[in-house]
């Protein structure tokens, strides 16, 4: 997949100020500082596309942006961060939930994580809801650069024991191929994820 346009369409917080589902739309989800703007704007190959913060918190709204004319990318509220009221992270919650229960246009949800961090309670309980309502989920994790490569292989291996990777256990879990490492600074795994994008949009 290559990207030649991408352009912000606009910001929502509720069904009514959503964008038409008139193409087939990817979501990106993840805690905040997870490097959710610093991913979507290396993909596009822009650098101030998604507006990045120093400050975890600060995307409160659900953000569209159209690409290639053809595909929907939106950028959802970063969840988990303690800083910030109950009742505003409430909000947040179920801004998301209701942005994903109803997107009908949805194809699938690209859900970062801290490669130093694993998946936590959140993230696995989003996965589970995802494949309960037959949602492509692609796991990247974040920050890649942050680790060596031996430090890499053995955080994925420790993220693997969590996470509902298909097995005779979990028939309908997370195929191994929708895990991709990821770093916005060497840009690793650009040219993975854009692949599978390309192919979960190709899907209807």
């Amino acid at each position: 997949m290559i990207i030649k346009s991408a352009e912000f369409i606009k910001s929502a917080v509720k069904p009514s100020q959503y964008t038409e589902p008139v193409f087939p739309e990817i979501a990106f989800a993840g805690r905040s500082n997870v490097g959710k703007s610093s991913l979507i704007n290396t993909l596009v190959n822009r650098k101030k596309l998604v507006k990045t913060s120093s400050k975890p918190g600060m995307t409160q709204l659900i953000n569209f942006f159209i690409i290639n004319n053809n595909i929907s990318f939106v950028d959802l509220p970063g969840y988990g961060y303690a800083k910030v009221s109950k009742k505003i992270r409430k909000t947040w919650g179920k801004m998301i939930e209701l942005y994903l229960s109803t997107r009908r246009n949805l194809l699938g949800l690209v859900l970062l994580i801290d490669i130093r961090r694993g998946p936590e309670k959140e993230e696995l309980e989003l996965i589970e809801w995802l494949k309960q309502r037959r949602i492509n989920v692609v796991i990247v994790f974040t920050k890649a650069d942050k680790l060596s490569k031996p430090k890499q292989q053995k955080a994925v291996a420790v993220s693997l024991k969590k996470l509902p990777v298909n097995n005779s256990d979990h028939v309908d879990g997370i195929d191994k191929n929708d895990l991709i490492l990821f770093s916005a600074k060497s840009r690793l795994g650009k040219e993975i994820l854009l692949k599978k994008i390309e192919y979960i949009t190709n899907q209807i």
